[in-house]
């Protein structure tokens, strides 16, 4: 009787270890690549570092930023789109990289929707328009007005092709009626620099990424690109009520991961996004660098996302500014 009690115990825990095995090493044991589609200080980067350190202590593993910038944020989003859909690579999905970049460039090694399943919204932020203390403008009026006098004469830097600040100038040029020159960088930072330096003359930036170098007096801001002020900026006017009518674009951040994941694998991951965005101390550090909390559910962020597909390839279209 003992040994036939016995045989049956052992099948049991062999059956149950079968099982564990069958249903694969619990998720996750090792650190998640958290790709950020642009270079550091970009506003994707400070929110995939305010966002990363909550995410590894809910899930007990190192979250590794690694910032792979360029094309618009579409270099980092094909990175991501083209790895193991294991869970373990996550994207920092955004309006150039999910939006724009589909629009703007008609070859991209990725689909926005068929690779991508999102975790959810994070922060918005409008783009800050700026220039250099020695531009003789400080009203969007008074830098239309040098700009004329001066066509094809003032540069405009960004920290990209195909990023929404970009996109936010290009738009202010054509309903401005002004001529004026853009140079694209390797990322926010060396053109913020290059700006105070006074090397080139305007840029459109994120609020967060422009903040400090605009309350030290290194840049001066003549507006910013939301329907509404910026609470962060609250004595900088619109572009809408500056003088352009109806102007408004809004960054906006989210976070991603494969499409082709283990839908419990997924289902964590939303959990973990969710209880970090929870935290008082999460939601001060993402305002205090001047985002603006747009929280949003997986399900709610997706049709977000279809819709501001279709609102930027209008855009582009508008513009003619598609690239092959």
């Amino acid at each position: 009787m003992r040994s036939v009690c016995f045989v049956a115990v052992v099948a049991l825990l062999a059956g149950l270890a079968g099982a564990v095995r069958s249903a694969g090493p619990e998720y996750p044991n090792k650190p998640i690549r958290y790709i950020v589609a642009t270079g550091p200080g970009g506003a994707s980067d400070l929110i995939g570092r305010t966002i990363g350190a909550p995410l590894s202590e809910i899930l007990g593993v190192q979250i590794v930023i690694d910032n792979r910038s360029g094309a618009g944020n579409t270099v980092g989003a094909e990175i991501a789109a083209r790895a193991v859909p294991d869970g373990y690579t996550l994207l920092s999905c955004n309006i150039a990289s999910l939006a724009i970049g589909p629009a703007l460039y008609r070859k991209i090694g990725y689909d926005p929707e068929r690779d991508f399943a999102p975790l959810g919204l994070i922060a918005s932020n409008p783009n800050a328009f700026t220039v250099n203390p020695s531009v003789q403008a400080t009203t969007i009026p008074q830098f239309i007005a040098v700009a004329k006098a001066n066509p094809g004469k003032l540069n405009y830097a960004s920290g990209g092709v195909g990023t929404s600040p970009q996109l936010s100038m290009e738009l202010f040029r054509m309903q401005a009626g002004i001529d004026i020159v853009h140079v694209p960088y390797k990322g926010v930072g060396p053109g913020l620099l290059d700006v105070m330096a006074g090397r080139v003359q305007a840029m459109t930036s994120t609020v967060p990424a422009a903040l400090s170098s605009v309350r030290s007096g290194k840049l001066r801001a003549l507006a910013v690109t939301s329907k509404q002020r910026d609470p962060q900026l609250p004595d900088v006017p619109t572009v809408a009520e500056s003088g352009v009518p109806d102007f408004e674009v809004v960054s906006w951040q989210g976070l991603c991961t494969n499409a082709g994941a283990p839908q419990r694998v997924v289902r964590r991951l939303r959990s973990a996004l969710g209880a970090a965005l929870a935290r008082a101390e999460t939601q001060k550090q993402i305002v205090d660098q001047g985002f603006q909390l747009y929280v949003m559910t997986a399900e709610k962020a997706a049709a977000f996302i279809r819709t501001e597909r279709r609102r930027w390839a209008k855009v582009v279209n508008d513009l003619g500014i598609a690239q092959q």
